[in-house]
């Protein structure tokens, strides 16, 4: 499936139909509005353009579902989210609201690729004991700059390849 061109905005609206509609499977307009602080019409201009873009079930007046495209798009774009708040806030030790607010505007333009890493440098810290790690330029691991080792050889990191 090809991603659809969407502005960061739209998937902002996006991301929250997928956060609102988890529940009941379904995201009022009113709710949209409320959690994104803006206005009733600019969440009614948002909708119809997902909506032309088939992403979402839309009809004016009605609360509002995701296609099957659109919840495989809002789940990545959460994912992502959900990936660099964690990296902000465990690993960087940022506070929450800042770190809420990088992770948002982040999350619309890092590239897949680069994401991984940090999703799997959070993963090696979360293992490490002495968390002294850095990533090994052109390569498939973690180095442990305390114990001198790569990850899966570093027995008191317990890491696994």
């Amino acid at each position: 499936m090809k991603k659809p061109d969407l502005s960061a905005s739209l998937e902002d609206y996006l991301e929250m139909i997928f956060f609102l509609s988890r529940e009941d499977g379904k995201a009022r307009p009113k709710d949209i509005a409320e959690r994104m602080k803006v206005r009733a019409a600019s969440v009614t201009g948002a909708l119809k353009a997902l909506g032309e873009k088939k992403l979402i079930h839309y009809e004016p007046y009605a609360s509002v579902t995701l296609t099957e495209e659109g919840r495989v798009v809002a789940s990545k774009i959460a994912s992502k989210h959900e990936a660099l708040l964690h990296f902000f806030t465990q690993v960087l030790g940022i506070e929450a609201a800042e770190a809420e607010e990088f992770a948002c505007s982040m999350e619309h333009t890092i590239p897949d690729h680069i994401l991984q890493r940090f999703v799997r440098f959070a993963e090696y810290t979360e293992q490490c004991a002495s968390f002294d790690a850095s990533w090994l330029e052109n390569a498939e691991g973690y180095f442990c700059k305390a114990h001198g080792r790569k990850s899966g050889q570093c027995e008191q990191c317990h890491l696994k390849n």
